[in-house]
């Protein structure tokens, strides 16, 4: 005992890390190789490894990687977001803003008054019902750019779903925060309006903070060429204004996309600053879903019951249907109406951030809300982008076999 006391005094700490990214980042190729040959997503794949890694079952992974992940998952949404921004090029949405705009507030109301009148009628506690209707329309935008990348479909679809996941974030922190302002009403407190104003500033923030930073970096991006000075530059920029709205209280996600909104629009190479962030965000984007999986306590599944089943069909047939509806709305091109919804599926961090913040404000329901919202986004986060990645394959099929009828 005492030798092998001595020898695990010994390891290095760097060398165990160093093993440890190694680990991950094969663990990130297999996953791939074994997404293509088996259809399922890669974001399925790592986060089941990771959770089946996690302390909670295999308990495979040095505790220092555990304290990685509020910072990794930061620097790789950011990414994600700047990499949504290109999506948002004025003339583009002047053709089809209508429809994004139409699909993300339908299905965003729709999944919050499904879930809390589902809720309500099941006599969960009327708190509860409009906080979890709050958290609802939460997505996972990681997740979803991970499976449209991976599937490689083209066409109405995907380009719509992207915007849509892109400003779901904006009206699930202005629903949240309408929610936490009723609740706050219902139970006779002065924070109604506070709440309010945090969330506007929240949104607000962010966009001026992207907007200040993303001229700059979009007149800049023009003159310099290919290769590492303008790697530098775009990293420093994206990293920059996601830590400088999450120092100010504003959605540091939110930020990321005005950049890259600002850039796609404004840059004469607008193209090259997005190719040399998609090359670095892949692997840090393995280690976030990994990282993810290792947050997910897979005995927690059997907390979900008959309510946290309730949630599951409410959000989803709220998603579906909203997401239906505002593509009628909006003049959406069938594939679009058809599928739209199944692809807005999945749920992860966001939501349980969401649900931290609610449980802080109102500890007496922390069990209720937190129990419930483990085991539901584990089956959203893993189950989403399959649904994902099967919408956006038919969608691909149908596009098929209407031109071959025409």
């Amino acid at each position: 005992m005492d030798h092998i006391q001595e020898f695990s005094n010994n390891i290095s700490l760097g060398g165990v890390i160093l093993f440890t990214l190694g680990a991950i980042f094969l663990v990130g190729l297999v996953a791939h190789e074994l997404g293509k040959r088996t259809g399922i997503p890669r974001v399925t794949i790592l986060l089941l490894t990771g959770a089946l890694a996690s302390p909670n079952a295999l308990d495979l992974v040095p505790p220092i990687m555990h304290s990685w992940f509020p910072f990794v998952s930061q620097i790789a949404l950011c990414m994600v977001g700047f990499l949504l921004g290109e999506q948002f090029v004025y003339r583009t949405l002047m053709k089809s803003g209508k429809v994004v705009w139409a699909i993300t507030v339908s299905e965003s109301l729709g999944a919050a008054l499904v879930v809390f009148t589902v809720l309500y009628l099941l006599d969960v506690p009327i708190v509860v019902a409009i906080l979890l209707a709050g958290i609802a329309p939460a997505s996972a935008p990681a997740a979803t750019i991970d499976v449209v990348k991976e599937t490689h479909v083209s066409g109405d679809l995907p380009k719509v779903l992207l915007r849509v996941v892109a400003i779901d974030d904006f009206f699930g922190i202005l629903i949240f925060a309408l929610c936490i302002s009723i609740v706050e009403f219902l139970g006779g407190t002065s924070n109604f309006y506070d709440e309010l104003l945090h969330s506007f500033w929240e949104i607000g923030g962010a966009v001026l903070i992207g907007c200040v930073i993303g001229w700059p970096m979009a007149k800049l991006t023009g003159r310099l060429s290919k290769g590492e000075p303008l790697l530098i530059e775009a990293l420093g920029f994206v990293l920059l204004t996601g830590g400088i709205a999450e120092l100010s209280g504003s959605s540091y996600l939110l930020a990321s996309i005005v950049l890259g909104a600002m850039v796609a629009n404004f840059a004469s190479h607008h193209q090259r600053p997005f190719h040399a962030i998609e090359g670095i965000s892949t692997p840090l984007l393995i280690i976030f879903f990994l990282m993810a999986g290792f947050q997910f306590d897979i005995t927690q599944l059997h907390t979900i019951g008959f309510i946290g089943g309730a949630y599951i069909l409410a959000r989803s047939f709220g998603l579906i249907m909203g997401g239906y509806i505002g593509a009628n709305l909006g003049g959406a091109d069938p594939v679009v109406k058809k599928y739209i919804g199944w692809c807005l599926l999945p749920q992860a961090g966001v939501a349980l951030g969401l649900a931290l913040m609610a449980t802080e404000k109102y500890p007496e329901y922390s069990s209720e809300i937190l129990s419930l919202l483990v085991g539901t986004t584990v089956i959203f986060e893993l189950f989403g982008p399959v649904i994902t990645r099967f919408s956006l394959i038919n969608a691909r099929k149908y596009q098929s076999s209407v031109k071959q009828h025409d």
